[in-house]
């Protein structure tokens, strides 16, 4: 089994990167492959709504998709992780859940059944929203999503600053426990 975290921060090794890192540590301890899967650097066009994919599981748009499309598939568990970006995800992660979210649908729907959720960081408010917009996305993928002590979210602003939100780490560790726990009852 595997579970990838999806980062979709333009900035290597910040708050969201390190909050996703703690939840995959807590998964790795139950025996299940991670991988971190960072958008930073890479180039997402948004979705044009062209319906190219409906004829064959590709994109026209040329970019940096469709390698991170395979590892979703490929995966047992997916986490979506993003700051807030004024009060939503960042319009590299709305990029890729749109595009993966249309060859998904008319493909077969790969993600159904898999395990996952989203992880948000931000510095004072928006949290609540962006937990939402990507849960909804989680659902449309028919993906099955656990909880945890509280909703999937810590503070942070400036690099670093994630580690001192006692609660949110406790929190997506414990989101990484239950996402373990899903895996190995669905695999066993």
């Amino acid at each position: 089994m595997k579970v990838i975290a999806i980062i979709g921060s333009p900035r290597k090794n910040g708050n969201t990167e390190q909050l996703a890192s703690h939840a995959l540590k807590a998964i790795a301890e139950e025996g299940i492959e991670t991988e971190i899967v960072t958008l930073a650097g890479k180039e997402i066009k948004p979705c044009t709504a062209c319906m190219a994919c409906k004829e064959k599981e590709e994109c026209s748009i040329e970019d940096d998709l469709p390698p991170i499309y395979q590892k979703m598939k490929e995966a047992d568990g997916i986490i979506l992780a993003s700051p807030v970006y004024f009060g939503s995800c960042t319009a590299l992660l709305k990029a890729l859940i749109e595009r993966v979210g249309y060859l998904a649908l008319h493909n077969g729907s790969p993600f159904k059944g898999k395990v996952g959720g989203p992880l948000v960081v931000a510095r004072r408010a928006g949290q609540n929203f962006t937990v939402a917009q990507l849960d909804f996305w989680f659902h449309i993928a028919g993906m099955v999503m656990p909880g945890s002590t509280y909703w999937n979210m810590a503070f942070g602003r400036q690099k670093g600053e994630v580690i001192q939100d006692e609660e949110g780490l406790r929190t997506a560790w414990n989101f990484g426990k239950n996402i373990a726990w899903l895996l190995k009852k669905i695999h066993s």
